[in-house]
């Protein structure tokens, strides 16, 4: 096996790239790097602290008290936000409205890039994220930039909301998606955009095992 692989995996909210992410690393016994996850960490810690978004000094200082760790527990990955189990506290839709904004901080984007490019420097790891491909791992192996149907996209975030938000509506999501893509694609700090050498994924009509066939495909040749 090659030294030290990479695989990027960028794309649209609710694409399914955590799925596929996870389900990559395991088969390929990879390290699974959720990027998503530590921004959204970020703001979870931010809404807990009433942390000013526009106070630079306030952010700065607030990322010195951050600490996020990655841990397997029951064959899934976890985060801990300065020790505490946060990961199904960072998928409600608080942080889900916030996490755009913070992740288009620049001081937020420079600690988060520092921590996840220092994962990638002794291990083969999957990263799934907004600018895996174009920012952290410019120079990764193989890169993935997965889209579908943005009503498909809104339909499936719906089924993993409503057991826990049983309130939330199908509008909601929806609306929350597409400001999610506009911040993603507009904003000045590593907007989202593919890759010139990123492989397109389109799982509008692919199932998660359909999708990681995919994938699996254009990985494997580099492990011979």
């Amino acid at each position: 096996m090659s030294s030290n692989i990479v695989v990027a995996i960028d794309g649209y909210s609710s694409c399914g790239k955590s799925t596929l992410a996870k389900a990559l690393a395991k088969k390929l016994h990879f390290i699974y790097v959720d990027s998503g996850a530590m921004y959204r960490a970020v703001a979870l810690y931010f809404l807990r602290n009433n942390i000013d978004m526009s106070d630079h000094v306030q952010i700065a200082e607030a990322l010195k008290n951050i600490h996020l760790n990655f841990h397997s527990r029951d064959y899934q990955t976890h985060i801990t936000l300065n020790d505490e189990e946060v990961s199904e506290e960072i998928r409600q839709m608080p942080v889900s409205d916030k996490v755009s904004a913070v992740a288009a901080i620049h001081e937020v984007r420079a600690e988060m890039v520092c921590q996840q490019q220092r994962m990638g420097k002794s291990k083969n790891i999957v990263m799934d994220g907004r600018d895996i491909g174009t920012v952290v791992f410019p120079h990764a192996q193989i890169k993935l930039f997965m889209t579908a149907d943005p009503k498909i996209r809104a339909e499936r975030r719906y089924k993993e909301l409503l057991p826990t938000n049983p309130t939330i509506t199908l509008e909601e999501v929806f609306e929350n998606l597409a400001h999610r893509d506009y911040a993603d694609t507009t904003r000045k700090e590593s907007p989202l955009t593919r890759a010139d050498d990123a492989i397109i994924l389109d799982n509008t009509d692919l199932t998660p095992v359909e999708q990681l066939q995919f994938a699996l495909d254009r990985v494997e040749p580099l492990l011979v």
